[in-house]
């Protein structure tokens, strides 16, 4: 459904529900159009500080906690500082806790309310594209713990999410190209149809171009909405959003680079994979790594093997000596398979030796 606040303000509303929750998604709302979605006085904003530098002014009337936009935000100590805020501003079980900012804002706002005198409502406006696209849909919300990535998490569903598409505007080369990242993942996990939007609109995409912004964030979000709904709490097909991710995030910590580039090296590494175990056909291998350096995303991966193999005992879909490895038949359908870590760490040293990450 859509609505109309003024002539040039249109509003699109989607709805989805988890777990019996419906949860409305309001894209193509403005900052200043938030009092219509929360009470100011009973409403707290964790807000990342650079979106308070650039769009502050917008929000002059809502209590605001600012916190850092980057990953030690979602640590135990910030966690601590975040909950003594709430205290200070007595903020009691009806309180909204409402996150602006990037993934690390939504996942530590999702899960501070989550555990704040047993549960508290809230909701999110993602501020990148990668928090539009993925980090802020699901219900899953979490904080590091030492140098394990979202060891310590809940799911549980916000109220709303608003996409505004102004937030982006102030947005760094570098976190548009980690969003395109996700997009991607997206495509080539059950979209072949948006796999070949990205190809044919590359240009405009990499321009910001307001009409395909807004069409890659909505697909997505479906995207990601609809395995959710099929699998909430991971036992199944919400795994296939794991693309990339398994050595992404490993290699995320080993280089220190940016979630986006470190998935989209791990889906280089996921696609070689793809090719021996699942069918993949080194055509469609080739075409998603092209794409993904057509994005400016990286596909070399620059770590030891046995460094990110480490990781792998640590990874959240390991059961027992086997990771529930995401794989591609095809661009547009992936299976999703147990691989031992004695295979992964023989693939993985195999496929940086034979430089197929380039």
């Amino acid at each position: 459904m859509t609505k109309t606040h003024t002539e040039t303000d249109v509003v699109k509303t989607k709805e989805y529900t988890f777990s019996g929750k419906t949860v409305p998604y309001y894209f193509g709302e403005q900052l200043g159009s938030l009092h219509r979605y929360a009470d100011p006085a009973s409403t707290i904003l964790i807000v990342d500080d650079r979106v308070n530098h650039f769009h502050g002014d917008k929000l002059k009337q809502w209590r605001k906690i600012i916190v850092q936009g980057n990953e030690t935000s979602k640590g135990i100590g910030v966690l601590e500082s975040v909950i003594g805020e709430l205290i200070s501003l007595e903020s009691d079980r009806k309180t909204m806790l409402i996150g602006i900012g990037g993934g690390v804002v939504t996942d530590l706002t999702g899960f501070v309310a989550s555990i704040y005198m047993r549960g508290v409502p809230y909701a999110f406006i993602p501020s990148t594209l990668l928090a539009q696209v993925d980090a802020s849909i699901g219900g899953k919300n979490g904080i590091n713990f030492g140098a394990y990535k979202n060891m310590l998490g809940v799911i549980r569903q916000p109220e709303f999410i608003l996409f505004s598409e102004e937030v982006l505007g102030s947005l760094p080369d570098e976190q548009w190209c980690s969003g395109f990242a996700e997009i991607i993942k997206s495509a080539c996990i059950c979209d072949e149809a948006l796999f070949d939007f990205l190809e044919t609109n590359r240009d405009k995409a990499l321009s910001h171009d307001r009409d395909v912004i807004a069409e890659v964030v909505e697909r997505s979000a479906d995207i990601k909405s609809l395995i959710v709904q099929e699998d909430e709490f991971e036992n199944g097909p919400r795994r296939l959003l794991n693309f990339g991710h398994t050595v992404g995030h490993a290699v995320e910590k080993l280089e220190g680079i940016a979630h986006g580039q470190a998935v989209a090296k791990g889906m280089t590494v996921a696609s070689a994979f793809s090719t021996g175990l699942s069918g993949l056909e080194e055509a469609d291998r080739q075409r998603v790594v092209d794409l993904i350096s057509d994005y400016g995303l990286p596909t070399r991966i620059n770590s030891d093997p046995e460094a990110i193999a480490r990781y792998f005992r640590m990874d959240k879909k390991r059961e027992g000596r086997a990771i529930h490895f995401v794989l591609l038949e095809k661009i547009g359908r992936a299976v999703i398979k147990p691989l031992s870590l004695e295979l992964l760490s023989g693939l993985l040293a195999e496929a940086l030796q034979a430089k197929q990450t380039k």
